[in-house]
């Protein structure tokens, strides 16, 4: 059975086709497949979508003026900034003493899951305890990291209930992912850029003009939705040396989001499809084989699906519940590659992956205690070269 990643872009493949044969692709022939090259035409096939997936996801508004973190214990917060839709936006910053501009330190950019923010994350996870010993660099004179995690906006998500909105998290569904706030023209329309990415932006320009990061080792960490959206970051973002993810669904097609794309490393044909920037970026996803939603099988998925377009091979590791490296993702908890949607508005989700909406729960919420050092050895060995 095709998925819908598949069948959406053999109807592209055919659209875009006929297009080419009856002289409508009016840049066709300018090559390259830059984002230059691909920023005028991109014909949109569903009714739905926009060249870069779905519409931007709706704010709620109230929840999300009350939102934000205290950066507490031991963190900066940094000054509120207006994102283009005049969100005020969010971060914490928690750098180790050493660090200065004569003793320069990795970065690390820490995205939150959605449902709960980066207050209680931190805390889970205990990254910031590691600030002052971790080695991300190989030389044992420069020990520790700076820590950025940045905070996300209450909004719509197309994620089983109840993590579908009422919490920060993160839009990776609207993929215009030009840097520095960006408006792309395309068919004749502005499309302004992911407010995410750009905050993101916005506080990684914060921290590198204070002159102490080593700008060769810039890093994305995330969980579960912060995941998702620090993988399309980190393929869209030339500065990022690497990524290291815990359990994250498919940024570009997962549940019930509407307006799937496949990732490729050329010009996108139409909307079905999306040119990546830093597509060969090292990537390391350390995820459950029964997780929620049966989302084991969408992170599979989501590495073919990168291998197909040309882009980066993800470094894939599948624990079983004790932690312990397996080969395969374990069937009774989801087989289906897309995960299995539940919400209010249908329930039979649930039903259809018991296992995954319960013992893949648990996986999910706990953070992999004393496997931290893998990731942190991924990125120290993934410096821009």
């Amino acid at each position: 059975m095709k998925t819908g990643r598949e069948l959406v872009g053999l109807g592209g493949l055919v659209m875009a086709l006929l297009l080419a044969a009856c002289g409508s692709g009016s840049d066709s022939g300018s090559g390259g497949g830059s984002v230059a090259a691909s920023s005028t035409t991109i014909p949109v096939t569903r009714e739905a979508c926009t060249p870069f997936g779905a519409p931007p996801r709706p704010l709620l508004a109230p929840l999300d003026s009350v939102l934000n973190p205290s950066c507490v214990p031991g963190g900066e917060k940094l000054e509120r900034w207006a994102d283009s839709e005049g969100t005020l936006r969010d971060a914490c910053l928690y750098t180790p003493d050493a660090a200065s501009p004569e003793h320069k330190l990795p970065l690390v950019i820490y995205l939150h899951p959605s449902l709960v923010g980066s207050d209680l994350t931190l805390a889970a996870n205990f990254l910031r305890s590691t600030l002052d010993t971790e080695d991300l660099t190989g030389d044992p004179e420069r020990p520790g990291f700076i820590l950025l995690a940045p905070y996300g906006r209450v909004t719509a998500r197309y994620y089983p209930f109840p993590d579908d909105n009422a919490s920060p998290g993160w839009d990776n569904w609207y993929r215009q992912m030009a840097p520095n706030g960006q408006a792309r023209t395309v068919n004749g329309e502005s499309f302004p850029a992911n407010v995410e990415a750009a905050t993101i932006d916005h506080y990684l320009d914060e921290v590198i003009a204070r002159g102490i990061v080593d700008e060769k080792r810039i890093y994305l960490m995330g969980w579960s939705n912060g995941s998702a959206m620090a993988m399309l970051y980190a393929l869209n973002r030339p500065r990022i040396a690497a990524a290291a993810v815990y359990s994250a669904p498919d940024p570009f097609e997962a549940f019930n989001d509407p307006c799937v794309q496949q990732p490729v490393t050329t010009k996108a044909l139409n909307d079905t499809q999306l040119q990546l920037t830093n597509p060969q970026v090292p990537i390391f996803h350390y995820h459950n084989d029964c997780d929620i939603a049966g989302l084991c099988p969408n992170g599979q998925y989501l590495r073919q699906s990168l291998i197909d377009g040309g882009a980066t091979t993800i470094d894939d590791v599948i624990v079983d519940t004790l932690l312990q490296p397996v080969d395969q993702c374990l069937d009774i908890c989801g087989t289906d590659p897309l995960a299995y949607y539940g919400g209010l508005d249908d329930p039979s989700g649930y039903l259809q992956d018991l296992p995954g909406y319960s013992l893949g729960l648990a996986n999910h919420l706990r953070w992999p205690y004393g496997q931290t050092s893998q990731f942190f050895e991924f990125l120290r060995d993934h410096p821009h070269r």
